[in-house]
């Protein structure tokens, strides 16, 4: 009786995640040809091939909005391959959110203590992703005997 829950509730999670997969794939195909759109009206609209401050500022953050989409995508493909979410791939979906907010943020809105949080939340970002980075490059050349001793990259 265990063994059918399990295989219902496998198949149940492959069926979900699987039409997760397609639809982020839908959306970062329709997102991209958007993203073409804006781009190609801004630039024939008058002043043809300018493009001013904001319509700058709007086409990065749209691009680091598709970037995060494709991040966020090869998160539910290794979780459907491995099931598991590979911590440096969360980071780099943190990253991008994050890099995408600074790019696109009119600093003239917000208080500088909001800015202050913004910069200390980048610099943790990037540390623990470093911190991801050199634990991941120390493991892969140590011999195999001392991996396995050792706690995975990974959340289960």
């Amino acid at each position: 009786m265990t063994k059918i829950i399990e295989r219902s509730l496998r198949l149940f999670e492959r069926l979900i995640v699987g039409s997760l997969i397609l639809m982020m794939i839908v959306v970062i195909l329709l997102s991209t040809i958007e993203l073409g759109r804006i781009l190609v009206l801004d630039i024939i609209t008058p002043p043809n091939y300018l493009l001013d401050i904001n319509e700058l500022l709007d086409i990065f953050g749209f691009f680091m909005l598709i970037l995060i989409g494709v991040e966020l995508l090869e998160t539910i493909r290794a979780y459907l391959n491995e099931h598991q979410v590979h911590v440096e791939i969360v980071l780099e979906v943190a990253l991008i959110a994050v890099a995408r907010k600074v790019v696109i943020i009119d600093v003239k809105e917000y208080p500088p203590e909001t800015l202050l949080a913004i910069g200390v939340i980048v610099l943790s970002l990037a540390g623990a992703y470093y911190l991801q980075k050199l634990v991941r490059n120390r493991r892969e050349f140590r011999p195999e005997s001392k991996i396995d001793n050792e706690p995975k990259d990974t959340i289960k």
